[in-house]
């Protein structure tokens, strides 16, 4: 599998604003969107390029989150500016706290065995403030039971959750938060949305609720899972949502699966590598039909405005007038890309240096990103969308 270098280091205050890079450009500030799609363990990429973000003075108005993006997305949105990087690092220090060793020798090899064996710990004995094995196991419940539905018991997220993230401070005052998950009666995907209701553990927990191993969540009348099965990140929502006058906006998506990668040369990197395509979620594929969607709604807004004024009340031209657009958006991509020891352990192997690890190259990814001149020097884009993946060797 190729590889890049662990050689990460923190991001400190006084980098180049990825918030001002490009105001000078627009008429108005863009909208500061933040996506994170699920992955697990992966998701410390996540908090350490958020933490980046936030000491270049990034301050996103609208989060969504997958998974474990939902969990990164409402410890942002669901605290002030200057405790959310500290409520991140708590989670992902907690998370973390049991498996603090470091492998016997340097190599690949001997790295391999040692995440192995974190996972191995992971799926046997849970991780402390997020999941545990139910007691008694699973298969020892009758049928129909709550128990009897996943392996692992999640009331500790609950706990987790409700220390870490303040909900009424994400209703009242903090960024747009929005989270996907799946209707288990319909399977269809949902998204509960803090600019339509007021969101709570259980939402973010369903968002999260991967099974077999974490039971549904359920809300109102309805039982949900992980939004992963259907689409592992948010971006279409984003760029689809339809509630008012899109502004321009700068989207920030923090992959944790790449969906590019070397063809496998064992069944260790066949499993690697099938779950990487799978949760990638045509990331790429969004982004691609999104700008030409784009471009054609600001061609339609370009031509309604030749149109004479008597055309104008026609409920044909009223239609397009509605679907056109002429916001400018530019995409972030920012991509976990795995180390030539990684395996497809990857998103249940919560190891410290793990963690730690994931933290720096987000981090890392971010610095790259902020002062790259391409980034820096950024115009409105002409033709409706640009997107940015500077972060590859």
């Amino acid at each position: 599998m190729a590889a890049r270098k662990s050689k990460a280091k923190s991001v400190a205050p006084g980098l180049p604003s990825a918030k001002a890079a490009s105001a000078a450009q627009h008429s108005q500030p863009e909208q500061q969107v933040l996506v994170l799609q699920g992955g697990g363990a992966l998701g410390a990429y996540q908090a350490g390029a958020y933490a980046a973000l936030h000491a270049d003075g990034y301050r996103p108005e609208w989060i969504a989150g997958i998974s474990i993006g939902a969990i990164n997305a409402a410890i942002i949105a669901g605290n002030p500016p200057e405790r959310r990087v500290e409520r991140l690092h708590d989670f992902w220090h907690g998370v973390s706290a049991n498996l603090e060793g470091t492998p016997l020798a340097d190599g690949d090899t001997s790295r391999r065995l040692f995440n192995e064996g974190s996972a191995w710990i992971t799926t046997a004995l849970g991780i402390p403030g997020f999941f545990q094995p139910r007691v008694p196991a699973t298969l020892l419940w009758p049928a129909g039971v709550p128990q009897a539905l996943s392996v692992y018991d999640t009331a500790p997220l609950k706990a987790t959750l409700e220390r870490l993230v303040d909900f009424d401070y994400l209703a009242d005052r903090g960024p747009r938060l929005s989270v996907g998950a799946v209707a288990l009666s319909t399977g269809n995907f949902a998204y509960f949305d803090s600019a339509k209701e007021r969101l709570r553990p259980e939402h973010i927990m369903a968002s999260g609720a991967l099974p077999p191993g974490f039971p549904p969540v359920t809300i109102g009348e309805e039982c949900y899972w992980d939004g992963g099965l259907v689409s592992n990140t948010p971006l279409q929502y984003v760029l689809e949502w339809s509630g008012g006058p899109r502004r321009d906006m700068c989207i920030f998506q923090v992959d944790l699966f790449s969906a590019e990668g070397a063809l496998p040369k064992t069944l260790f990197e066949v499993a690697l590598r099938e779950k990487a395509i799978r949760y990638s979620s045509r990331t790429r594929l969004n982004t691609h039909v999104f700008r030409k969607l784009q471009t054609l709604r600001r061609t339609v807004r370009r031509v309604l405005e030749r149109l004479p004024a008597e055309m104008q009340d026609d409920p044909d031209v009223r239609e397009l007038e509605a679907w056109s657009c002429d916001a400018a958006v530019t995409i972030v991509h920012l991509i976990n890309r795995p180390e030539a020891y990684t395996l497809h352990s990857m998103d249940y192997e919560f190891s410290r240096i793990s963690v730690q690890e994931h933290w720096a190259e987000g981090a890392r990814d971010v610095e790259r990103t902020v002062t790259h001149p391409d980034f820096r020097n950024r115009q409105r884009p002409a033709e409706g969308v640009a997107v940015f993946d500077l972060t590859r060797d």
